[in-house]
């Protein structure tokens, strides 16, 4: 067999066989390196290039030496699921790097981080003073955590006590101007509707390259053509004015009526419809 040809079956056999070890190794192996699987990745690497371009070695001892590597680091891999001490000894620990706003100088040498190095990962992080962390913690796969103390951190709803309903995923029912029917049957909707909510918007199918259906039935498309302004979709908003309205017409009525058992009905129905338009405000106006 001429040597081309054996470098080309060497090298096509390599990579079959280096994607059935990595598949076997699983997604971490891919992810978030520790540092005994940077160095078996390397070594992976090395041993299935040597394969292929080696052609003095004899292949099938390179196979093997592939094979002892993913044996030992699937048997590191199970020792680390059932000890937690040969975590701590293969993966190391986190190490806190700022505390209190206080930068941890002799954890900095031990991590051998400069504090550019350190400000550099804080950026990152949108963290531009020191003194506005509440910790910043290097994991041990080299990444950098920040946390911020509580007058820095972002607003939320929690920070005002405001409850906000659930989102669960949208589904995109259009790609490429074609309806994807799997994920619109997983809405409970079908073609007609698609094609109703469109000529509400004034678009044509052909034009939309990406069409979604949030979790209260709302099409968000977006356009081949981007000078089209489409509007943004109301029925939440419309919803939760109707209701507003009919709690406003209830208390009008009780106080345009003269009989006081309709005054006492209408004001309970007011009252009744305004906590149940506190109960859905929070998933009506977002």
């Amino acid at each position: 067999m001429p040597d081309w040809i054996e470098v080309i079956v060497r090298t096509l056999a390599s990579v079959v066989f280096l994607f059935a070890l990595t598949r076997l190794l699983g997604k971490r192996q891919i992810s978030q390196l520790s540092f005994f699987e940077y160095i078996t990745g390397i070594t992976i690497g090395d041993l299935a290039a040597s394969i292929s371009l080696d052609l003095k070695a004899t292949w099938y001892l390179g196979v093997i030496s592939l094979a002892v590597w993913v044996a030992v680091s699937l048997m590191i891999e199970f020792l680390q699921l059932k000890s937690k001490k040969a975590r701590d000894f293969i993966d190391s620990t986190s190490t806190v790097l700022i505390k209190d706003g206080k930068i941890m100088e002799d954890n900095l040498k031990k991590e051998r981080l400069t504090n550019e190095e350190l400000m550099e990962q804080l950026r990152g992080k949108n963290a531009f003073k020191t003194a506005e962390v509440e910790f910043a913690i290097m994991e041990p796969n080299g990444q950098i955590n920040v946390l911020m103390k509580k007058e820095n951190q972002p607003l939320t709803p929690t920070h005002l006590g405001i409850k906000v309903g659930p989102e669960s995923e949208p589904q995109t029912v259009i790609l490429d101007g074609k309806i994807m029917d799997e994920p619109l049957a997983t809405r409970g909707l079908n073609r007609r509707w698609i094609h109703t909510e469109l000529e509400k918007l004034g678009v044509s199918l052909d034009n939309v390259f990406i069409g979604q259906v949030d979790a209260y039935g709302q099409l968000y498309v977006d356009l081949f053509d981007d000078q089209i302004k489409v509007p943004e979709p109301q029925q939440k908003a419309m919803l939760y004015a109707d209701l507003k309205k009919c709690q406003a017409d209830l208390e009008m009525y009780g106080l345009s009526t003269k009989n006081e058992q309709n005054k006492a009905m209408y004001e309970q129905v007011s009252a009744q419809l305004e906590q149940v338009i506190s109960d859905v405000k929070p998933l009506l106006t977002r």
